[in-house]
């Protein structure tokens, strides 16, 4: 009888700690998953918001719709400026005080012009399906809005581009999925979503800690 309870032990030790050892290891390679396509994915969003940034530059404003925003990139041009300060005769004082009298005032040059799509992308052409969530097995879209929003009485532009973490990580387990989206760290991506920009505030830095890449450029 003794022997067959040592027997029995180590058949549970044995199945506990085979246990334990998934569990640990079953959540190492879903960080090692998650980080590679958490990275490619904000490899996507810093573009479109270095373009909805371009776009803003240039026009004013953000843009929502996608296609819209890829013409932009193919037809729009920078204006390339150059300030240089200066001196000029103040007209006025010089009536007022007899004498000559001078200020200084900026001035602003126009150099030239130059693509968006060069000073961007380059020779790239990635740009034309960066909306697309780099995920092998997933046929989704972020989503990307744009509009105003009211600060102290006067209206600014804003945009906001995601995509949930269950669209990213949507063959992985359920449970770490949610934990994932629970997650509250400076090291991690906080909330249930990869996020840049707000649709509710003047911000343009994304959701992401440094360790993957610039979270504002």
């Amino acid at each position: 009888m003794k022997l067959v309870l040592q027997l029995v032990l180590w058949v549970i030790i044995a199945v506990l700690g085979y246990l334990l050892f998934n569990a640990i290891w079953g959540e190492v390679k879903f960080n090692e998953v998650k980080e590679k396509r958490y990275a490619a994915v904000i490899k996507n969003m810093r573009d479109l918001r270095q373009a909805q940034l371009a776009h803003k530059s240039v026009t004013g404003t953000y843009q929502k719709d996608f296609d819209n925003l890829v013409t932009f990139i193919d037809t729009a041009e920078f204006t390339i400026t150059q300030r240089r300060d200066t001196t000029i005769l103040d007209e006025e004082k010089t009536k007022i005080y007899g004498v000559d009298e001078y200020k200084e005032i900026t001035l602003i040059d126009t150099l030239g012009t130059r693509a968006v799509k060069d000073s961007l992308f380059k020779s790239s052409d990635r740009y034309k399906s960066m909306i697309n969530v780099p995920v092998e097995g997933v046929d989704a879209k972020f989503d990307m809005d744009a509009g105003q929003v009211d600060k102290n009485g006067t209206m600014y532009p804003v945009f906001e581009i995601s995509v949930p973490k269950d669209v990213i990580l949507h063959d992985q387990n359920k449970d770490y999925v949610i934990k994932e989206k629970q997650i509250v760290s400076v090291d991690g991506v906080n909330g249930n979503a990869l996020r840049v920009g707000s649709m509710d505030r003047v911000f343009t830095s994304g959701n992401w800690p440094k360790s993957y890449g610039a979270n504002d450029e």
